[in-house]
């Protein structure tokens, strides 16, 4: 499976969104606990977005360094270790980008 980068950039870009709004200062009570709680919710995506993010940006860097002679035995040996985390990245990402269950946000008796 294979997380289209401009999906990324959405994350993001929401994540940011939502992080200027709280550090503005403007909301208020319920405002606030709504974008607390979407904050809460969307952090642990919005890292694991980031992260997949930079790991493609380094597969892309480290492709070009394959062409230089006295940089390739490095850049395959960290290319083959980054090729081999990014499906598992992509697959943490997938899971974590599930739809909650309304059940989550209600509270629970034991």
């Amino acid at each position: 499976m294979t997380i289209p980068p401009e999906r990324l950039d959405q994350i993001a870009n929401r994540f940011a969104e939502i992080e200027a709004r709280m550090a503005s200062g403007q909301l208020e009570g319920e405002e606030f606990v709504q974008a607390s709680r979407d904050y809460a919710e969307l952090e642990p995506v919005a890292k694991l977005a980031l992260e997949l993010k930079a790991a493609r940006e380094e597969v892309a860097g480290l492709e070009d360094m394959l062409s230089d002679p006295e940089m390739k035995d490095m850049a395959q040996e960290e290319l083959e270790a980054l090729n081999a985390r990014i499906p598992d990245l992509e697959q943490q990402l997938a899971i974590a980008m599930l739809p909650r269950d309304s059940a989550d946000a209600k509270p629970a008796m034991l």
